[in-house]
């Protein structure tokens, strides 16, 4: 795998143990994951405090594929913590301190784009918020240049033509505050700038740019965002097909290569 590695904008705020997992051995993976997502075979569980208080729920550590995997639910144990509510600086500190080489989020996303249909899998490019996006840095002004990781991008794209599934290996990601989903005004609005809308990825790849962790974000469309499509919205729907397409990015996970 060709990641780029950043080194971090500014002096870590806290010093970060080191708790190296189940008996490290190599390059570990940071794994973020939704409720849809399902976790098969031996994994051990493992707790982990921060200044910024507990992250979403109990790391869950083994293997997927090739790789070693910190794998962490963003919205809980059960899938009950909404968007708004994610402890995202817990969650990405947590990963530096148990000593992952870079995180790969794992984000459901509603389409802005009529030819970017429901069951399609979306690597993007980039990355809008216009919206606050949160910071380590609450006391003192540090400016990062927030990016997705192009090298862990091109790994995901060759994992998924490895796995014979179709992904678009472009795209911009636009985040919105949640937990309710968009106005069809507001829709009309973003669609002129991105092509997937989602509640979560800024947080975390901007948290981990402050941080020096490479990320990079492997998208399911789950739905037509509102007003795109002629399908009306609903949470149940939106859930049902994030169910269907978990299969086809386990397959894209299983051949990320190390």
């Amino acid at each position: 795998m060709s990641v780029v590695r950043f080194r971090p904008s500014a002096p870590l705020l806290f010093p970060l143990p080191s708790l190296w997992p189940f008996g490290y051995n190599g390059f570990v993976i940071g794994l973020i994951v939704g409720s849809a997502f399902s976790v098969k075979g031996e994994w051990e569980e493992r707790a982990v405090d921060t200044p910024f208080g507990s992250p979403s729920a109990p790391f869950k550590m083994g293997t997927l594929g090739r790789l070693e995997v910190a794998l962490l639910r963003r919205h809980g144990p059960e899938g009950k913590v909404p968007p708004h509510r994610i402890n995202h600086r817990a969650n990405i500190y947590a990963m530096k301190t148990l000593g992952v080489e870079a995180v790969v989020g794992v984000n459901s996303v509603g389409s802005l784009k009529e030819a970017l249909s429901p069951g399609t899998l979306l690597v993007p490019h980039d990355f809008l918020c216009p919206w606050s996006v949160l910071t380590f840095f609450d006391e003192e002004a540090v400016h990062i240049t927030p990016q997705l990781d192009e090298g862990l991008r091109r790994a995901l794209i060759e994992a998924a033509r490895r796995a014979g599934i179709e992904v678009w290996p472009r795209g911009i990601y636009v985040q919105t505050v949640g937990p309710r989903l968009e106005t069809k005004a507001e829709i009309a609005m973003l669609k002129a700038f991105g092509d997937v809308v989602g509640m979560t990825m800024a947080h975390e790849a901007t948290l981990c740019c402050e941080l020096g962790l490479p990320y990079a974000s492997l998208c399911s469309v789950d739905n037509y965002a509102h007003g795109i499509g002629d399908e009306p919205l609903s949470d149940e729907e939106i859930r049902r097909r994030a169910r269907e397409n978990s299969g086809r990015v386990e397959a894209v996970l299983e051949e990320l290569r190390p």
